[in-house]
């Protein structure tokens, strides 16, 4: 697909991996819209990795991805908009702690809206203009948590386990539309996520689990998103991109 003069909705666009996805689909000259679950802070530290929404070709949706209202009106403002929609990455999300004695069901639900159910409203109302158009490319967020486990954080790996399901199978329901439906699986990726790590944890990732022993950056999760999203002959598929964190068994 080329990406010049497509509309691009980008949840949680306004930070992390979300901002440099966004960041790069404008560079290709897409029309973006991005979300995020508060008023958006323009400071010049996220003018470095996301458009100021006062951009033409941009706009920010407060929207959170856990109401399913939020979702569908998040796909209707970025069609109002632009006239379209090509695009949908769904990056919204966030750290989901408690392990099996200590994740309240309030918390296990709230995953699910945020990380399962979202993925759901937001297809059902993009899928529709992608179809208008005969073309169109969804993009998820799974992790390597969701193909291994994490300890201390039940809900988050079960959520994050579903979504390879969910991408190969809408995958497969798309196709006919020429609707291609991906999603990337980052590891340990260097952004606000990370905060609540220790120097120790962090210096153990980095020396016992990472085999490249660094952590990732979220430039590099965007690039395989941008990726999936210009290669048309590409569908149903997860890729990894934890520097070796989940090959490792040792």
């Amino acid at each position: 697909m080329e990406l010049a003069g497509k509309v691009c909705l980008i949840t949680g666009g306004a930070s992390g991996i979300g901002a440099m996805t966004a960041l790069a689909f404008f560079r290709r000259g897409a029309q973006i819209a991005i979300t995020g679950p508060g008023p958006r802070i323009d400071s010049p530290e996220t003018r470095k990795v996301a458009p100021p929404e006062d951009v033409p070709g941009a706009l920010y949706i407060q929207s959170d991805a856990s109401v399913a209202e939020d979702c569908k009106r998040a796909v209707a403002e970025t069609v109002a908009r632009f006239g379209r929609l090509d695009v949908l990455v769904h990056c919204a999300g966030g750290a989901v702690p408690g392990g099996f004695f200590e994740v309240s069901e309030e918390t296990w639900l709230k995953a699910f809206d945020v990380h399962v159910h979202a993925v759901l409203r937001l297809a059902r109302a993009a899928v529709p203009h992608m179809i208008e158009h005969g073309d169109g490319a969804i993009v998820l967020i799974s992790s390597a948590a969701g193909h291994r486990g994490c300890l201390g954080a039940l809900a988050y790996g079960v959520v994050k386990g579903a979504i390879p399901q969910f991408t190969r199978t809408l995958a497969r329901e798309l196709a006919e539309h020429n609707i291609r439906v991906n999603c990337v699986s980052p590891g340990i990726i260097r952004t606000s996520f990370q905060d609540m790590l220790t120097p120790a944890q962090v210096e153990n990732n980095i020396k016992n689990r990472i085999p490249l022993h660094r952590e990732g950056k979220p430039e590099n999760v965007a690039r395989a998103i941008l990726d999936f999203v210009e290669n048309d002959y590409i569908t149903g598929e997860d890729l990894a991109i934890d520097g070796g964190l989940a090959m490792r068994i040792v």
